[in-house]
């Protein structure tokens, strides 16, 4: 119990895929390198805003969250396609939810490894 809540069961895992394909096919040359591949950092975004829903849908009620640490291990480059994420809650605590999101490449291969601390803050 939480304040007189009963938390909710864990939700284990989140699936959801990036919602743009590679983006030189669609012109946006913002969020890419000069070698022409997903920006590092658009990854990491990416896979923060995963962590963070999946802490989101983790939280007692009431409560918010915010990302408090952050670790990316990269493996390739992404030159074409789309990525696709998922992240499974590794702990849910009273006071941080930790999560880990798995980013892969249209082929099915490995991209990056993102595991994340998201702190639950509790409003009253």
């Amino acid at each position: 119990m939480l304040r007189g809540r009963s938390r909710p069961e864990p939700i284990m895992s989140i699936d959801i895929p990036l919602t743009m394909p590679f983006v030189h096919l669609l012109g946006i040359a913002e969020i890419c390198t000069t070698a022409g591949v997903i920006h590092g950092g658009a990854l990491m975004a990416f896979a923060d805003s995963l962590g963070a829903l999946c802490a989101f849908m983790n939280l007692p009620a009431g409560a918010t969250t915010a990302t408090i640490e952050s670790k990316t291990n990269f493996f390739r480059p992404v030159t074409k396609g789309a990525v696709h994420g998922t992240t499974t809650p590794l702990h849910v605590g009273r006071t941080t939810i930790v999560a880990q999101t798995d980013l892969r490449d249209d082929a099915g291969k490995r991209v990056a490894l993102v595991t994340q601390t998201q702190a639950v803050i509790n409003r009253a």
